[in-house]
């Protein structure tokens, strides 16, 4: 089996509400039209893109420690950054793969018309620098993280065997900075050279592009870096730093919501400063959450919900939920009606992310461990 010790429950408890706020978020597409949306419902669904935030900066966490972890080990030959990128494409790519056909092959089924780019899914190009296409929706967020995976460890490699810099931690953390501030220049054009006519439109056209995001990625990396050089202190003032992470969380928010901060009326923030101040925010209290123990009982439903929480994200909407709201089209729904297709929609997420990982992912991971130790 794959192993399991030396986990975080921290880390996976971190994982399992990401993972949760995007599944409640769900569920309120069934229970309530869009048409008629209170206060409450919107925060629910706000927290629904947070939890696809969360899952950036725990990715730059893990990620960005991995490659600390093998600079530290003297592991700087473009062979080392290659072994990175295979172990990271078999944990992530063979479920992407597997989800995507079975997209292909429900539209299929449903005599639905394929969209002509679906080449783009192959290579993670639909939402590259465009909005991504109204099919498998959830891709949105592999495409970030796969060109993040591949670009600024590639720069360090590169900067490692040109420069040959003396501090490989320093020229790690320098060069995610410059990387993050180059990345910058791309969020100016959208800023001067687009038009915001909505909050849809423009979490479509930029919260979920590649050339915007991956700088979220990023700050993860930035975020793992201070945790190894200032272990003890940051240890030390884990819980201020906690503390501090909700009060930014909660205050972002909260002037959003009082002012009526839109990003089609003020679409500097939204651009420049929101997204950056969610993840910033989160990343304050990893440390206190990566020091968390609990007991045997909890700690076995967090790891369980986190070991399935990919498979749950790939499959929860474009295969489980569209589906359901295919069915139900049409016809008048009642109330109990409403409720027992939200049962179904858990339930059929549940069963289809335990057949994916029993029979799928965690095959690959114990052969990826085996072949890439």
């Amino acid at each position: 089996m794959v192993k399991t010790i030396n986990r975080n429950f921290g880390l996976d408890f971190i994982r399992a509400i990401a993972i949760s706020l995007v599944i409640f978020s769900h569920i309120t597409l069934l229970l309530f039209p869009d048409n008629d949306l209170s206060s409450f419902i919107v925060a629910i669904r706000t927290l629904g893109a947070i939890g696809v935030d969360l899952f950036f900066v725990l990715s730059g966490y893990l990620i960005g420690g991995i490659i600390l972890r093998q600079l530290n080990e003297g592991k700087t030959r473009f062979k080392d950054l290659l072994k990175f990128w295979k172990r990271r494409w078999f944990r992530t790519l063979p479920n992407y793969f597997l989800v995507l056909i079975l997209n292909i092959a429900l539209i299929l089924i449903l005599n639905k018309e394929l969209i002509s780019d679906i080449g783009y899914y192959f290579v993670f190009l639909q939402n590259f620098n465009s909005i991504h296409p109204d099919f498998f929706t959830e891709a949105w967020s592999l495409s970030i993280e796969e060109y993040a995976y591949l670009l600024l460890p590639f720069i360090i490699y590169l900067g490692i065997y040109l420069i040959k810099p003396k501090k490989v931690m320093h020229f790690f953390f320098i060069s995610t900075l410059v990387l993050i501030l180059f990345l910058f220049f791309f969020k100016l054009n959208y800023y001067f050279n687009t038009y915001i006519e909505s909050y849809k439109h423009w979490s479509g056209s930029f919260r979920k592009v590649v050339l915007y995001r991956m700088d979220s990625i990023y700050l993860g990396f930035l975020i793992i870096y201070l945790v190894k050089q200032f272990p003890v202190l940051i240890h030390r003032l884990r819980h201020k730093l906690f503390i501090f992470g909700c009060i930014i969380f909660l205050t972002i928010h909260l002037v959003i919501y009082y002012n009526n901060i839109l990003p089609q009326l003020q679409s500097g923030f939204y651009v420049f400063l929101y997204l950056p101040l969610v993840i910033l925010s989160m990343g304050f209290m990893f440390p206190f959450f990566t020091a968390l123990k609990t007991s045997n009982f909890i700690t076995r439903i967090i790891r369980y919900i986190s070991t399935r929480s990919y498979a749950i994200y790939l499959v929860n909407y474009s295969i489980v939920l569209l589906n359901i709201e295919h069915y139900l089209a049409g016809k008048e729904i009642t109330e109990f009606g409403k409720y027992f297709s939200v049962v179904c929609f858990i339930v059929l997420t549940l069963i289809l992310s335990e057949l994916i990982y029993a029979f799928f992912e965690k095959p690959i991971l114990k052969y990826r461990d085996l072949k890439y130790k």
